[in-house]
């Protein structure tokens, strides 16, 4: 039989499960399979559903444990709006930074889901949160940002997984992000995602299949000294 504080132990401190190779193939196809998504089903995505990825992506890493990211879904049109009118107006002024074929292209591209998502979730960094006492951030205070991009890559991971796409939107100005949903004056922007079901599945890159870039060999960014 085996004792209490045996008993205790073993569900503070579980048996690590076996990740086998089977798994690890499958985790290297999901990544792959991870498309930044434009175009959505108009299904909605249930609340609950919503809710538990933010709850996966909340698991990830973050610089002293201060888990400095905040979620703010936007379900006011209104508010909607205001922001696609903005992602409008800097995509207008991003264009004139290009010159013949490469602007046509860029004209071209749909560059945001921003009218057809069912979810709009704007996700910001707390730059003044007090939790993990400052630890890490002395010499790096940007990590507090890097671990915001961590719990975005674990959260479009979960949602892929899920059959359900997010589309990352850079094309906006955060400060007038941030005034649009009307958060803490801390509070920095990182990403204003999109979210919902995709009209369907690509393994390649939407802006390789368009012709904009395509992937280059990993080998080609790796140093050694």
């Amino acid at each position: 039989m085996r004792a209490p504080a045996a008993d205790k132990a073993a569900a503070r401190d579980p048996a690590p499960p076996l990740f086998d190779k089977a798994f690890q193939r499958r985790l290297e196809e999901l990544i792959r399979w991870r498309r930044d998504v434009r175009r959505f089903r108009p299904d909605p995505v249930a609340e609950a559903t919503v809710a538990e990825l933010i709850g996966i992506a909340a698991l990830a890493p973050s610089v002293g444990n201060s888990q400095p990211w905040r979620f703010v879904t936007v379900a006011d049109l209104g508010r909607r709006r205001r922001v696609i009118a903005n992602f409008e107006a800097c995509n207008k002024d991003a264009l004139d930074d290009y010159e013949g074929e490469q602007a046509k292209l860029y004209a071209s591209l749909k560059l945001a889901g921003l009218k057809e998502a069912p979810v709009h979730l704007a996700v910001f960094c707390d730059t003044a949160t007090e939790l993990g006492h400052g630890l890490g951030r002395k010499t790096m205070p940007e990590m507090l940002q890097y671990s915001v991009v961590g719990a975005i890559t674990t959260l479009w991971l979960a949602a892929r997984a899920r059959g359900i796409g997010v589309g990352w939107i850079s094309i906006v100005e955060p400060g007038e992000i941030a005034r649009i949903l009307d958060v803490p004056d801390a509070w920095a922007l990182v990403a204003y995602l999109c979210v919902g079901y995709p009209e369907e599945a690509q393994l390649e890159p939407e802006l390789q299949r368009a012709g904009w870039q395509s992937r280059v060999d990993a080998a080609n960014f790796l140093l050694k000294r």
